[in-house]
């Protein structure tokens, strides 16, 4: 009882995350943190967070990356999330026990200035007159709805608005019927001028990943700090929780984190005043702080910022945005609101 609890919880959370991204971009609320970034590690955080699912169908995935790196620049989250919805999208239109391919290489065309990503599997595949509806929103081709699981037809409406922040392209493929089909996604490669910063800024994201922080968790709701703090944990972080904002600055003041994620509506003291009194502590002037909140609007953002917050997650927020916020641990900017 437990695991299918857990399968329709994670299925009814992804599906509510892509409804609210895709209202985010139909409205122009959506906000890319771009930064230079890797192909190969945007793959294969993509490749991680799918396993699951291609896992538990017995799928054979092969995934071919280019030996060196291949610089972006992108949203790491949100390009993650675009491959990890192909990915998906494959696992669900394969029978158990197929394949699934998801190649990487540099654009073989003479001006040489993108990367193209194809993600292929040998599934039920597509007719050619639905070819051209599949990005549209709550698209679903008619002979193969037995075989959505569930979905709503948004996966693919997403990936298509997300690549084209991007100022990329994507397009689908498929022999027929039966014959599997293929998603290659076109991304222009960094301008020449920004590979160096990009070379030195990916080193130093993997530098700060394996460091180990002191992470303050503040949020009056008991479960959501604790799944929260287990995480942090795994990834090898220190932790401290605190139930309120009055809490949370009695713990910083003797544990001098170095990272604080704060809940927005908490008792007692809110996560911006909480925020405001973190910043005036002259001990924590390095401190990276985070608001969790379930709003997401441009004026929210700009109410975290003014209160000092350098990130602003929605609730409830995916692990791949609790790593990328780790990775940046220590570099204050604004970048993420």
């Amino acid at each position: 009882m437990r695991d299918t609890m857990d399968r329709q919880l994670r299925h009814m959370t992804h599906l509510v995350s892509d409804l609210l991204d895709i209202a985010r971009v139909a409205s122009g609320k959506i906000v890319l943190q771009k930064e230079i970034v890797d192909v190969r590690a945007v793959v294969e955080s993509a490749v991680e967070s799918t396993a699951p699912l291609v896992e538990g169908a017995r799928h054979r995935l092969s995934v071919t990356l280019p030996d060196g790196p291949v610089a972006i620049e992108a949203d790491a989250v949100r390009m993650s999330q675009v491959i990890g919805n192909l990915l998906t999208n494959a696992a669900k239109y394969t029978a158990p026990g197929g394949r699934i391919a998801l190649d990487v290489a540099l654009d073989p065309a003479p001006e040489g200035d993108a990367v193209v990503i194809a993600v292929a599997d040998d599934g039920i595949g597509i007719p050619a007159e639905a070819l051209g509806a599949v990005f549209e929103m709550f698209t679903q081709v008619a002979k193969n709805i037995d075989r959505a699981n569930g979905g709503l037809g948004i996966g693919l409406s997403l990936v298509k608005k997300l690549v084209e922040l991007h100022g990329g392209t994507v397009r689908a493929a498929s022999p027929g019927p039966g014959q599997g089909s293929t998603f290659t996604i076109r991304l222009p490669l960094a301008a020449q001028g920004l590979l160096q910063a990009g070379a030195d800024g990916i080193a130093l994201a993997q530098q700060r990943q394996q460091q180990r922080l002191r992470v303050l968790v503040a949020d009056d709701n008991a479960d959501a700090a604790r799944i929260l703090g287990s995480l942090l944990e795994l990834e090898g972080h220190e932790v401290r929780i605190a139930a309120d904002g009055v809490e949370a600055l009695e713990t910083a003041a003797a544990f001098l984190p170095q990272l604080a994620f704060l809940d927005i509506g908490m008792p007692r003291m809110d996560g911006y005043e909480t925020a405001r009194r973190l910043r005036a502590m002259p001990q924590l002037a390095a401190l990276t702080l985070v608001a969790l909140t379930g709003w997401g609007a441009a004026e929210d953002r700009a109410r975290s910022r003014a209160a000092g917050f350098d990130r602003h997650l929605l609730k409830p927020a995916a692990a791949e945005d609790i790593r990328a916020v780790l990775a940046g641990a220590g570099r204050r900017d604004d970048q993420g609101l």
